[in-house]
């Protein structure tokens, strides 16, 4: 079974893109995946990951 997260994380100004890394990795070594971004205004992020780890 998966289990979801959905994210829409507040980059800031200066340095967003290393600002975005830096909250995929931690959810990363968390055991979560990117299952996709969507940037509508603002960005979100769907992570997955299984359930019974």
């Amino acid at each position: 079974m998966k289990e979801y997260k959905a994210l829409a994380p507040s980059l800031g100004w200066k340095n967003r893109v290393q600002n975005l890394e830096d909250i995929l990795n931690s959810y990363a070594r968390e055991g979560w995946t990117v299952k996709e971004i969507t940037v509508v205004n603002k960005v979100l992020i769907i992570f997955e990951r299984d359930k019974n780890r």
